[in-house]
């Protein structure tokens, strides 16, 4: 049976091609043992605003040199769920579907409280999947065995998982060598976020590279139709 297997660090309530991705595999691992980088998509997204795209950033521990992994950078504030909602709510109260999506997105923001920022992430990322009816399977880099190497260890986990195909972000195509996907018998393929049709916002001019949450509280049960444009991947050259 052919197996889709996606390799990715966790986002804070991230953008579509994200959700895309996730929805494109039968397992999404969430590579938390990478390095936390400052300044990143780990902890902070941006929302639509009269003023324009707002960051909404999660406080975070972060050592002299950070190079802490993901998995074990803590939260420094525990109140920032509540500052986040609170900036939701003022920027999105009017939008097409709040009523309805609203309260939903807001029991996720109570329920995220944990300490650790690869749990929160992964807290609004299955709660926010399951609004999107995405049935992709979520599991932490964690959960298997890990080699050295950028490319190595993308292929032993896929391994490990008895995938067929690896679905990878255009970003990774500097430094991925495809001939150990190759040599693993597993199919490289990379996403392609072109294309993606534009949906009612609120606050001109339009904007792609915000967060999902823009997306579910304007467009609402349609906001599955605006993940797949229908070139999602593009074979390996």
């Amino acid at each position: 049976m052919s197996k889709r297997v996606a390799i990715v660090q966790s986002n804070y309530i991230p953008w579509k091609g994200y959700f895309d991705m996730m929805a494109s595999v039968d397992e999404f691992v969430l590579f938390d043992d990478a390095q936390y980088t400052r300044r990143d998509w780990r902890n902070r997204n941006r929302i639509k605003t009269r003023e324009g795209p707002q960051w909404l950033t999660i406080p975070v521990e972060v050592s002299g040199r950070y190079l802490q992994p993901i998995r074990e950078t803590r939260i420094s504030d525990p109140g920032w769920h509540v500052r986040h909602w609170r900036t939701i709510v003022h920027c999105y109260a009017r939008a097409p579907h709040f009523r309805e999506f609203g309260p939903q997105l807001a029991r996720l923001y109570e329920g995220a409280t944990d300490p650790l920022l690869s749990h929160v992430n992964r807290h609004l990322l299955d709660g926010i999947r399951r609004l999107l009816n995405i049935t992709t399977r979520l599991s932490w880099s964690m959960d298997y065995e890990l080699r050295e190497g950028k490319t190595e260890r993308l292929v032993h986990i896929c391994s490990q998982l008895g995938a067929s195909t690896y679905l990878s972000g255009p970003s990774a195509r500097g430094y991925l060598d495809e001939a150990q996907f190759r040599e693993a018998g597993i199919e490289l393929r990379w996403m392609d976020y072109s294309g993606y049709p534009e949906y009612s916002q609120l606050f001109a001019p339009f904007a792609h590279d915000v967060s999902i949450i823009d997306l579910i509280l304007n467009t609402g049960a349609e906001a599955r139709n605006y993940l797949t444009h229908g070139c999602l991947e593009h074979d390996a050259s």
